[in-house]
């Protein structure tokens, strides 16, 4: 059963509103992530995935992150729209958190705009922030939206919510 779109309220979005196939759209917004106490990656050259019932999925230009922090994996994952994932284990100082962000080396043409940019899931950081808003991570853990005070649901992650 298809849960009922919260009416967004000015200046929200309604993720009931993003389109399918997703969308992709630069953002100037701040994008920082910290873990351990340090700031990871740093940005206002990101991209966003807009994709129905999601709250957005951010991505970050490698040359804004500290990249000696991520140690890539084995891991791969295949998304229908931008293709093969691979993934990065997050390790600072005596602190680590496995297959916390992953990135697209060869995306879809439609997504080519992030190829080797990075995602990190909310969930597994100390904190991200959109714009010095510290967000609230997706529910689960498979699509690591993160989700902000002008994004509205209900999200897609959670239990019984799969069949969205």
């Amino acid at each position: 059963m298809r849960p009922q779109r919260i009416e967004p309220k000015p200046g929200q979005e309604s993720v009931w509103d993003y389109p399918r196939p997703p969308a992709l759209e630069p953002v100037s917004k701040r994008l920082q992530v910290v873990f351990n106490g340090v700031t990871i990656a740093d940005t206002t050259r990101g991209y966003r995935v807009l994709e129905t019932s999601h709250p957005p999925v951010y991505y970050i230009p490698p040359e804004d992150i500290q990249m000696q922090y991520l140690q890539a994996t084995p891991k791969q994952s295949f998304c229908e729209w931008k293709g093969v994932a691979g993934y990065y284990t997050i390790v600072v100082g005596e602190k680590q958190a496995a297959n916390a962000a992953w990135y697209y080396t060869e995306p879809s043409d439609r997504f080519a705009d992030i190829k080797d940019y990075v995602s990190f899931y909310a969930s597994r950081m100390d904190t991200c922030y959109v714009d010095g808003e510290e967000v609230q991570a997706q529910a689960g853990d498979f699509y690591g939206g993160w989700i902000t005070s002008d994004i509205v649901g209900p999200f897609k992650g959670g239990m019984g919510t799969w069949g969205w």
